[in-house]
């Protein structure tokens, strides 16, 4: 997994490419809590090059958007295609999250 992360004011935009297994999910989450503590209250994931996400990516998803409510920001995954977007609908949480494109 190889990710970027760009901010601009209070918006921070983190490009993922690969497979998100339970050991990236947990590196990300904690960098991406640490941008929503320091006023990063919007947050827009690239998931356009992500092939694979398991259960703990997925949770690291509804722990972020659940962060950015609290703070009256929010979560919006863009790019999201393929098996990603498939696990998304399956598991119904394309209901909750914000998906673009």
């Amino acid at each position: 997994m190889e990710h970027t992360l760009t901010t601009n004011g209070n918006q921070a935009i983190l490009t993922l490419t690969g497979k998100l297994y339970v050991h990236d999910a947990g590196l990300i989450r904690d960098e991406m809590i640490e941008k929503i503590e320091t006023g990063h209250h919007h947050l827009t994931l690239n998931l356009a090059g992500v092939t694979y996400i398991d259960s703990s990516g997925l949770g690291v998803l509804v722990t972020l958007h659940k962060m950015t409510q609290e703070k009256n920001g929010s979560l919006t995954l863009i790019g999201v295609q393929g098996m990603v977007k498939e696990l998304l609908q399956r598991t119904r949480l394309d209901k909750v999250l914000h998906l673009e494109g």
